[in-house]
């Protein structure tokens, strides 16, 4: 598989683990017990996900700078669309 292929799974993946990460803090916070369950099985799948690219790729300077921009990005995604969220309700 091409190097630049993996790394982006790898980074879309992060983005998304670490902004469910991100977003379950904030429904637990804010005591939204309705997306708690959903948000936890969706985390079981990113994590997954991401420990086996870092387990079969091994640890390289890419990869830590993807999963390290990607992982911000992700959190401050999940920030802003909670709280899109609690405006609507």
């Amino acid at each position: 598989m091409n190097s630049w292929l993996w790394l982006a799974g790898a980074g879309v993946a992060n983005f998304c683990f670490i902004g469910l990460k991100a977003f379950q803090q904030r429904n637990v916070i804010h005591n939204d017990y309705g997306l708690v369950f959903l948000t936890s099985n969706l985390l079981a799948v990113a994590e997954v996900f991401v420990i086996y690219t870092i387990a079969s790729k091994g640890v390289m300077i890419p990869l830590v700078l993807t999963i390290g921009v990607s992982g911000g990005l992700g959190c401050l995604f999940a920030m802003w669309f909670h709280n899109r969220l609690k405006r609507r309700s």
